[in-house]
């Protein structure tokens, strides 16, 4: 099958987003001319360090926070662990750790290691629609809580969470608030301030950037140790080399986003609203999880009553259409979806869930092609496993 990029049509931005040209033209340029280790007192040195800055700004300006607040990190996965283990090593006299039951594997895998260390962990369950129960989280919050992390997107729904009332709830009790905002950023308009976040974690790769490359926002006066030791790099809070094409990536495609981020989610809505629409219309018992109004469009979580959906998804591969069954952290698992599992659904309904997440270069030739492909998919797969849509209790 030919992959090239203009033969296929792309529906898994959630997990990564293609390279932007004008970010990949910025990196090679980069690449070209610079080489030296921004560690370096010597001129080649300090022009790296002052560009990486120069990057730093532009992530802190799309976050709305201050250039000293943005620490680079290797992925989002490694701002989440910052995140976690390094507020619960500054804060050794709480105890517990609060995180939703939906997080993305980055917080949960880390909520697990912490509780091995003897840490208590309070998982916050959610609505059938995926929003986490404040009530819970307001008696599950304590004098004993040292952080409370709630994403702001779920990666597998498109769900919103409360996140603002969530931080609030934490500060009540002086419990830290981290928001895992890899989903959100670039897809909705927030400052870091609105959602009164003291971390934050985000990732160049979900808005067009490079992949290897995120960054923790560290709310100015919040106490956090490092988890990786060794130089001084990014103020000694994160040891290593920096990647410095990846950084440069990463501001460049931050920038991008006050020029193309209103014009991005204006397209990407109408694509959305158009597939959500015809999809219903043309495949039987089809259903939609995730909240109805708090989502961001982009993403269409879709059961296939009747289905397996890694056959729809290699059905649909095979037409250069791609789609995914969740989270690309967990794409190798056989396990059923701990989302779908949280929002209640039945384990052969969570098997029937594929993911659709539309991005900045999803065209009208790429939506005509799923619609016009997955109906007839679905039709085929039913009639072969003897499904029949008529039965309501399918």
């Amino acid at each position: 099958m030919n992959t090239s990029r203009d033969r296929i049509h792309y529906f898994d931005n959630n997990a990564t987003t293609p390279l932007d040209p004008v970010v990949a033209e910025a990196m090679a340029d980069f690449l070209r001319r610079h080489f030296g280790n921004p560690s370096s007192l010597y001129p080649i040195g300090r022009e790296v360090k002052e560009l990486i800055n120069e990057a730093r700004q532009a992530v802190a300006s799309a976050l709305g926070a201050m250039r000293s607040e943005i620490v680079f990190t290797g992925s989002g996965t490694e701002a989440d662990n910052f995140a976690v283990l390094g507020v619960l090593d500054a804060r050794p006299e709480r105890k517990e750790l609060v995180v939703s039951a939906i997080e993305h594997p980055a917080v949960l895998e880390a909520a697990r290691y912490v509780e091995q260390k003897g840490h208590r962990v309070l998982y916050v369950p959610v609505s059938a629609e995926g929003v986490i129960d404040l009530d819970f989280l307001r008696d599950a919050v304590t004098s004993r809580t040292a952080l409370v992390s709630i994403m702001h997107v779920n990666n597998e729904l498109g769900t919103i969470e409360p996140v603002a009332e969530a931080a609030r709830i934490a500060h009540e009790h002086g419990a830290l608030f981290h928001t895992d905002a890899v989903q959100s950023f670039g897809k909705l308009d927030f400052k870091a301030s609105e959602l009164d976040a003291d971390l934050m974690s985000v990732s160049a790769h979900k808005i067009y950037g490079p992949k290897g490359v995120g960054a923790l926002f560290i709310r100015k006066g919040t106490d956090i140790r490092p988890f990786l030791h060794g130089g001084h790099q990014e103020r000694g809070l994160r040891a290593g080399t920096e990647n410095t094409g990846g950084i440069i990536g990463f501001g460049r495609a931050s920038r991008l986003l006050s020029e193309k981020v209103r014009e991005d989610k204006k397209r990407i809505n109408a694509l959305s609203d158009r597939l959500r629409e015809e999809l219903r219309e043309r495949i039987p018992k089809i259903r939609f999880n995730g909240h109805p109004v708090l989502r961001t469009k982009n993403t269409l979580n879709v059961a296939l009553p009747g289905l397996e959906a890694e056959a729809v998804l290699l059905a649909l591969a095979t037409k250069g259409i791609f789609v995914s069954t969740g989270s690309a952290c967990s794409e190798d698992s056989e396990d059923v979806s701990h989302v779908l599992t949280a929002i209640g659904l039945k384990p052969e309904i969570a098997r029937s869930c594929i993911r659709i997440s539309l991005g900045r270069f999803t065209t009208e030739e790429d939506v005509e092609s799923l619609l016009r492909e997955l109906p007839e998919i679905v039709d085929k797969l039913r009639r072969v496993s003897a499904f029949d849509p008529d039965r309501e209790d399918e």
